[in-house]
C-alpha cells in the first residue's frame, strides 16, 4: 500500500492589518505546523500596508506538508465595522433595552458594499447581507436610522 498524502492543514487568525509578529498568537500557531512566523507576518503586513492600521483582518493560512503556506486575507468583522461606523468601543451591555449608538442605511449600505467583496459573500444579494448587518446591528445595541 501507498502512504497517503498528508492533508495541508488549515489555520484562521484575527490578526491587526500592518502588525503581524512574531509573539502570539502568531508566532506560537505557525510554530507548532513547523512555519516560519517572520515569513508570515512580512508577507501579511506588505499585503495589509494599504489598510486603515490595526484592523482586526481575518486571515485563513493553508499550510502545506512541505511547510509551505499561501493565505486570504478577508474582509473586518461585521460588529467592528459597526462600531466604527457608530462611533462607539463597544456594544450595549443589554441589546434591545440600551442603546449603544446609531448608524444611517447609507452606512449599511457601505458595509454591505466592503463584505460583499469577500469570496464567500459574492454570490448573496446585496439585499441580504444589508439584513444580516442590521440584525448584527440589533444584536449589539446600535440603532438602525432609517
Amino acid at each position: 500500500m501507498s502512504k497517503k498524502a498528508a492533508a495541508a492543514s488549515l489555520l484562521k487568525l484575527i490578526v491587526p492589518a500592518g502588525k503581524a509578529t512574531p509573539s502570539p498568537p502568531i508566532g506560537p500557531a505557525l510554530g507548532q505546523r513547523g512555519v516560519k512566523s517572520m515569513d508570515f507576518c512580512k508577507q501579511f503586513n506588505d499585503r495589509t500596508k494599504e489598510l486603515i492600521l490595526e484592523t482586526p483582518t481575518p486571515v485563513a493560512i493553508a499550510i502545506k506538508p512541505d511547510r509551505t503556506f499561501t493565505f486570504a486575507i478577508k474582509s473586518p468583522p461585521t460588529s467592528w465595522l459597526l462600531k466604527k461606523a457608530a462611533g462607539i468601543a463597544k456594544g450595549a451591555s443589554q441589546p434591545g433595552k440600551q442603546v449603544a449608538g446609531s448608524v444611517s442605511l447609507k452606512h449599511i449600505y457601505a458595509i454591505a458594499q466592503i463584505k460583499s467583496e469577500d469570496p464567500a459573500m459574492s454570490h448573496i444579494d446585496m439585499h441580504k447581507i444589508c439584513k444580516s448587518i442590521i440584525s448584527t446591528a440589533k444584536s449589539a445595541g446600535i440603532k438602525v436610522v432609517y
